[in-house]
């Protein structure tokens, strides 16, 4: 671990309307003000290049888990990435749009301080699609902006299937169709924006009533895992449409899906992703800002964030002090 103090700068969505019991990033920031490192707050749009080197406006950040009070912001300051700056952590939710790419190309423009996860990394992966590297593990799944193809494939699945975005989040623009229904045409048609933007199509998995199984790993290692159950209204299990937190069993299937794309993941720079498991097929590897620290912690009595700090320092020690 490193002995010194660092400066660790968040890119993310607006610190100040975070959920400090659910969001995961607030649990960073608060663990590494804990340990004594400066925590600096940096909205998107305060990102930017000089001279060809990444900058930007950052807050200093004082952070404490009081709802309505949880954040003081420290005097705007101009920040050169590479000399002021020991490790980025970018946390912007998606969706991967315009903003997003430029937002991520930039920071993949540093070249003395650590990216996490790394940006062209990041860019090169996208969050569903990745999941097709892996297609043994996968349920069938089909990428198209057709919708014909959608109806043919969704008939070849016998009639039932989910059509997702490529690049959403918390369970936005999911559907679940069932041949027979009247809406299905328009909702393919919204779905792809009237053809024009690719969707993914998978077969539908029962054991989604059981839950949707949420995986932390940390450098492509096993660090925690929860269940998420999805209302008895709804398809989608994520938290942010009501899904309730269940503590997981990590079966001998789990393991081999960790065995199979933690390795690459760890070889791609990707340090911090959640991968998505029904029953005993992954559905999707999230590696923009994964969550789930906070509801596995509870369940666990554990403390997750402690753990990626410590790979953290351990990363900037290996580098002998600077990361």
């Amino acid at each position: 671990m490193t002995s010194r103090s660092l400066t660790m700068a968040f890119v993310m969505d607006p610190v100040t309307s975070v959920d400090i019991d659910a969001d995961t990033t607030f649990v960073f920031m608060l663990e590494a003000q804990r340990r004594g490192h400066e925590v600096l707050y940096v909205r998107p749009g305060d990102l930017r290049v000089d001279d060809g080197r990444p900058a930007a406006h950052a807050m200093p950040v004082t952070l404490r888990r009081e709802k309505g009070n949880h954040v003081d912001l420290g005097q705007r300051r101009e920040v050169l990435f590479d000399r002021d700056v020991d490790i980025i952590f970018q946390r912007k939710d998606p969706p991967v749009d315009a903003d997003y790419i430029a937002t991520t190309q930039i920071l993949g423009a540093c070249h003395e301080t650590l990216v996490l996860n790394d940006p062209k990394s990041v860019l090169a992966f996208n969050e569903k699609i990745f999941a097709l590297h892996f297609a043994d593990l996968i349920p069938r799944t089909s990428v198209t902006r057709s919708i014909a193809d959608l109806r043919a494939f969704m008939a070849d699945l016998g009639g039932d299937m989910i059509v997702k975005p490529l690049d959403g989040k918390g369970g936005e623009g999911i559907f679940h169709l069932v041949e027979g229904e009247k809406n299905i045409s328009s909702i393919l048609e919204q779905a792809t924006h009237f053809e024009s933007r690719l969707v993914m199509a998978q077969e539908y998995l029962p054991a989604i009533r059981q839950g949707d199984k949420r995986i932390l790993l940390l450098e492509g290692e096993f660090l925690g895992a929860v269940l998420r159950v999805p209302a008895e209204e709804e398809v989608r299990a994520n938290f942010h449409v009501g899904g309730r937190a269940e503590k997981a069993e990590v079966t001998a299937v789990d393991r081999e899906i960790i065995s199979r794309v933690g390795p690459v993941l760890k070889e791609h720079g990707l340090f911090f992703v959640g991968i998505d498991v029904i029953g005993d097929r992954l559905t999707e590897i999230n590696v923009t800002s994964p969550t789930g620290v906070q509801e596995i912690n509870a369940l666990d009595s554990s403390c997750l964030e402690a753990q990626v700090m410590d790979a953290v320092e351990a990363r900037v020690a290996q580098a002998g002090g600077t990361a």
